[in-house]
């Protein structure tokens, strides 16, 4: 066995280890800081290396922690998808915080407690590789719960009243998702016998086949499926996004929306391909509902975008709109989860683009969000207003960006369900307009000339790792909008070996 087998178990060890040195520097807050970039670098790297390994190999593989095998010990499985998704969010985690450095110091304005939200920055970062490359259904919980505990403490480090209580909303529909989840664990433990998916996998193809459990097999799928849905987002139990997301300091935003949401959903992915099997879960029916409610989704979180009064809100209704994309992706099937994986990207990349340009131009407008405010900001802050126009056209679906890739993956991955192509196509038709209608409203109403709109400039430091994190987030979009083929590649060869 190679050495770099090892490296998930480091990344996933080593993040917990980070997170105990950072609260050592609690007196030195800006070692805190750089704990935390140190560490997301330290693993991205690592992942790239597996991503490089499993692709050049042709196969994943399995590392055995503790060298026991179950149910005593515990076991990682690495594969191209897995690897490549942890580099990925990796490089967000870090863009999101870097971006938003200013902030995290406004809104949290004791620098004393500074190394607390990086604590919680390396707990997430733990919990993300781990729910990645777990090959245990009950270790999958536990790091779900570690990334709900850390995601509340990251919302409710700007003071208010509002942030609390979207912190708390979102508890509850976290909570609520998590224990729908768990009971769905118990319930396939019952009927399996088993906790590591490869060993569930096994037990769930005999009792198919054999036709054995069907009605408590159907029941465990849905509940996990309906948990992780819950936790990500999933139409009708979005509606913790417009608060959250809005009240949220920026960095948190964009975690939460670009990392975490879709963590949930890879989850299922590998529930899908390594728990009980694609041949058995679409055979439950179960697609076809997340299918539905992903259409819906898409239309009724665009309304809602349309209909947003504030900036943020706007931002954070649209990423209702966006998961329910991805679900539909999945309803569909095959192709159907290529496009959705390839859209996880696209919107992990995106949508912490629009936030943090979103907060640039608000702090711009002096912390003012409503449309009439915000007119003209572009101008003072030409940097936000170009990454957020790009954010946009990439969501709305121009040609040259990300967005587009999606939208013409999702349209091919209908080609072959006949009950539901016209559904797709025209939800993915009336959704494109829809995005159009509030996204390019908003970037004409930033470019829009006003010479009453007034300036707030920040520090020299944040500006400039604000044009960084810009600039790297819109050389990714269009450099995966012109070049998708290589990743789409990859997606392909990593769903396959899951």
């Amino acid at each position: 066995m190679t050495f770099i087998t090892n490296f998930p178990f480091f990344s996933i060890v080593g993040s917990l280890f980070f997170a105990v040195l950072i609260f050592a520097t609690q007196s030195k807050p800006r070692a805190g800081r750089i704990l935390a970039y140190t560490l997301i670098v330290i693993t991205m790297c690592l992942s790239a290396t597996t991503a490089w390994y499993t692709w050049y190999t042709g196969e994943s593989f399995t590392y055995i922690m503790g060298h026991y095998p179950a149910p005593w010990g515990n076991e990682i499985r690495a594969g191209v998808l897995e690897s490549l998704l942890a580099t990925c969010f990796g490089g967000i985690l870090l863009l999101s915080i870097v971006g938003g450095r200013k902030f995290i110091i406004h809104h949290l304005e004791d620098a004393s407690k500074h190394y607390l939200y990086y604590i919680m920055i390396a707990l997430i970062n733990a919990a993300m590789l781990a729910l990645l490359y777990t090959n245990d259904l009950f270790t999958a919980y536990v790091f779900v719960e570690i990334t709900t505990l850390a995601s509340c403490a990251i919302l409710m480090i700007r003071p208010g009243g509002r942030p609390a209580a979207a912190a708390t909303r979102y508890m509850i529909f976290s909570l609520m998702g998590s224990g729908l989840f768990l009971i769905g664990i118990i319930l396939m433990y019952d009927i399996t016998g088993h906790l590591l998916m490869v060993n569930i996998w096994e037990a769930v193809q005999n009792l198919s086949a054999n036709g054995y459990y069907r009605g408590p097999l159907l029941v465990a799928i849905c509940l996990m499926t309906g948990g992780l849905g819950i936790k990500s987002g999933l139409f009708p139990f979005h509606y913790w996004m417009p608060d959250t997301y809005g009240a949220a300091t920026p960095s948190s935003s964009c975690i939460l929306s670009g990392i975490i949401s879709k963590t949930y959903i890879f989850v299922l992915i590998k529930i899908i391909y390594r728990v009980v099997g694609v041949d058995v879960y679409y055979s439950t029916g179960a697609h076809n509902l997340m299918f539905l409610l992903g259409i819906i989704g898409m239309i009724v979180g665009s309304v809602a975008a349309i209909r947003s009064q504030k900036l943020n809100r706007m931002i954070a209704n649209s990423s209702a709109a966006q998961i329910g994309y991805i679900y539909m992706g999945i309803g569909l099937g095959d192709i159907g989860i290529v496009a959705a994986v390839f859209h996880m990207l696209c919107h992990a990349i995106t949508k912490p683009a629009l936030f943090l340009s979103g907060a640039e131009i608000i702090d711009a407008s002096g912390d003012k969000q409503d449309f009439y405010s915000i007119r003209g900001a572009a101008y003072s802050r030409k940097m936000a207003g170009l990454l957020f126009t790009v954010g946009a056209l990439s969501m709305t679906g121009v040609p040259l960006f990300m967005g587009f890739i999606s939208k013409i993956l999702f349209a091919q991955a209908t080609i072959g369900h006949p009950y539901k192509i016209l559904f797709a196509v025209t939800a993915l038709a009336v959704s494109t307009v829809l995005n159009a209608m509030y996204f390019l409203r908003t970037v004409i109403n930033l470019w829009a000339p006003d010479v009453h709109h007034q300036a707030h400039q920040g520090s020299l430091m944040s500006r400039f790792s604000f044009k960084a994190t810009a600039i790297a987030f819109i050389v990714l979009n269009i450099s995966l909008g012109i070049s998708a083929q290589p990743i789409i590649d990859l997606i392909l060869k990593g769903l396959a070996m899951l």
